[in-house]
């Protein structure tokens, strides 16, 4: 029964995060807490390759297509502070985890539900502020650490924040915003799974679940890249509000659960 669950929902995360640009994780990692199916670092792990295969087809599509509006001079020094950063974020979910347990199931959901606040307040709000436009490489290296940092520690791969950065510091569209978080957040998974793997710290899981999410996460990622070219930025907008919400819904009650162990 749980593999067929860990199949829909890396189905469905991964549909809305390839069109989004939000990865997927974001969604997969709240809601796999919610049904406590495994461990939080087993979550972590599972969400994580997910969400690796669901933005490298992706990524691999969009640059194939040729019809992208991927900012590599922009996006590559964002990618390489994400992989660094998400190296460290993994690092610090480990000291955080040791200190505190299961309690740090508590504070990942209490810091994507603040987040999830602050991207849906920016959203509502993008017509009115006044955006920038960095081009300097150094700049982009640390904005893309802080945001490699924040998804790996958070177990989410990518995530809302990661559109609204690019649009504030970048000046992108929805849609340019949601191909370059993609391609930022495969860099930064990519070097934080590599990281586990050389620490030795691969939480125990079932290799048929992880063959369940990949498989349903590299077919959402399908589906999902299908449909974000035949959407407009209007309609983007409104699904990456309403995705938004049911996070936020999800967080608070894995708060509570958490509160409850």
């Amino acid at each position: 029964m749980h593999l067929t669950a860990y199949f829909i929902i890396s189905l469905f995360a991964s549909m809305a995060g390839a069109i989004c640009g939000i990865g997927g994780g974001v969604i997969i990692k709240p809601t796999l807490d919610m049904f406590r199916i495994d461990s939080i670092a087993t979550i972590n792990f599972l969400s994580g390759c997910t969400v690796l295969a669901m933005s490298g087809y992706t990524v691999t599509q969009t640059l194939r297509s040729g019809k992208n509006n991927l900012d590599l001079k922009t996006g590559t020094p964002l990618a390489a502070g994400a992989a660094i950063g998400g190296v460290l974020g993994k690092q610090l979910f480990g000291v955080v985890s040791m200190r505190i347990g299961t309690a740090a199931g508590a504070v990942q959901s209490l810091c994507l539900l603040v987040l999830a606040l602050i991207t849906v307040f920016y959203t509502l709000n993008r017509e009115r502020v006044h955006t920038y436009r960095i081009v300097k490489a150094w700049l982009c290296l640390i904005i893309g650490l802080l945001l490699g940092m924040l998804s790996s520690f958070l177990g989410i791969g990518g995530g809302p924040i990661n559109l609204v950065v690019l649009h504030f510091f970048f000046s992108m569209d929805m849609k340019a915003a949601a191909q370059n978080s993609l391609y930022i957040i495969l860099f930064s998974q990519t070097a934080s799974l590599l990281s586990t793997f050389a620490a030795h710290s691969v939480p125990g899981f079932s290799w048929l679940s992880l063959t369940f999410m990949i498989t349903g996460g590299v077919a959402g990622g399908i589906i999902g890249h299908a449909v974000h070219r035949r959407i407009d930025d209007k309609v983007l907008g409104k699904l990456f509000t309403m995705i938004n919400a049911v996070i936020m819904l999800i967080c608070v009650y894995n708060m509570m659960q958490y509160m409850d162990v």
